[in-house]
């Protein structure tokens, strides 16, 4: 049985007008404008998945997860955020961040057995995470959906090397299973006894569904076929997506994924916080960011930055909330910001609940082609 995805953006009206309605309309005309539902097919059958209420299906697989989830990479690492410190500070604002975005309906979190290494004094992220479940769940019943990952390091041979992996994962988060087991990129070889491994996890029940990431259109469906024929639905491909970088609409990912009902998840979704409009050319991001982001960058960015914030504030929303809302209008998206505290946690929520229109959904991504993209040399491997 294949997953589809009906409808192409899924934020198609047209904006009421001052006049028209008022808000009444605009919030009508916002629940018209979902993003496309996912459809099994199989054979000349074709059947709807119901979405759960606030939820989504990862791919064809059972887990139904929140529309927008939380990635953990900067929970505990030294070596690309948090300025190479990890202190007791860093610690109360990552589990504040937890805990704010359990409070405000998020509680699909991502993380990987590489977030965090014990050089410079850093604390793995999986063990974060599954401290801060453990702690939460001692006041409130609460039900969290865990994303982590496989690193495909060059020493690691074959499908008993997933497993062995996995196993070590569950172990710092402190549970029996997750639901989503990704391969964090492709391996310089044995990638077929990779996927041969993430079958035997979703076999033995140690996870509940299996995905890949930064995997380039022709991997991705080598995956998909490799994994169905053991009966296991590849259920997600995890890439670098946002309103500035594109390069999934280009490549034919983002059509694959809607083709064979592969759920994409986009990390970086917010371009690690450029576009929350914090940075300008006078004040660039500080660390390796500033790398990539320049103020050469920075300054190609205002024109499409200013009317970010020109549509943001027509909604009363922040540039943050525009940028990941025009991501869920694509359809088939769920976009994973990184929350290092509390307010960004609560700021992303915001995110939910309402719809850029098409037109604009289609003006942003006209002026953001003016912006040159970033590279990723790993998805083109």
């Amino acid at each position: 049985m294949a997953l589809q995805v009906t409808g192409g953006v899924g934020c198609c009206c047209p904006r009421p007008q001052p006049g028209c309605g008022g808000r009444r309309l605009a919030q009508a005309a916002a629940a018209l404008c979902r993003p496309p539902r996912a459809v099994a097919s199989s054979g000349t059958t074709t059947t709807v998945v119901e979405e759960d209420e606030g939820k989504v299906r990862l791919g064809g697989s059972s887990v139904a997860v929140t529309k927008l989830g939380i990635g953990a990479w900067s929970w505990g690492d030294t070596t690309y955020w948090n300025d190479s410190e990890w202190d007791d500070r860093r610690l109360r604002e990552a589990q504040d961040a937890f805990d704010a975005s359990i409070d405000n309906g998020m509680t699909f979190f991502d993380t990987a057995e590489v977030y965090g290494t014990a050089l410079m004094g850093a604390v793995n992220s999986e063990s974060l995470l599954g401290g801060f479940i453990k702690e939460r769940q001692q006041k409130d019943q609460i039900e969290v959906a865990v994303a982590t990952k496989f690193a495909a390091l060059p020493w690691r041979f074959g499908r008993g090397s997933v497993l062995s992996a996995l196993k070590k994962s569950l172990d710092r988060l402190g549970l029996s299973s997750v639901e989503l087991y990704q391969l964090h990129w492709p391996g310089i070889w044995g990638n077929e006894g990779y996927l041969d491994g993430l079958a035997d996890a979703y076999e033995q029940g140690l996870v509940k569904a299996v995905g890949v990431s930064n995997y380039n259109e022709k991997r991705l469906r080598d995956a998909h076929a490799r994994l169905k024929k053991r009966g296991v639905p590849l259920a997600a491909n995890q890439v670098n997506y946002s309103l500035i970088y594109r390069t999934p609409e280009l490549n034919g990912v983002k059509a694959a994924c809607d083709e064979l009902g592969i759920t994409l998840i986009a990390y970086s979704p917010i371009a690690q916080g450029v576009l929350t409009g914090k940075y300008t050319p006078e004040k660039p991001p500080t660390g390796p960011r500033a790398n990539t982001y320049t103020p050469e960058f920075l300054t190609k960015l205002q024109p499409l930055m200013n009317r970010i914030k020109e549509i943001g504030a027509s909604y009363g929303k922040s540039p943050t909330q525009v940028s990941l809302n025009w991501l869920t209008c694509q359809g088939n998206v769920v976009p994973i910001p990184g929350a290092k505290n509390a307010s960004q946690a609560k700021e992303f929520a915001g995110a939910l609940g309402w719809s850029l229109t098409g037109d604009e959904v289609e003006e942003l991504r006209t002026l953001a082609r003016e912006i040159k993209g970033i590279k990723m040399p790993i998805e083109e491997s």
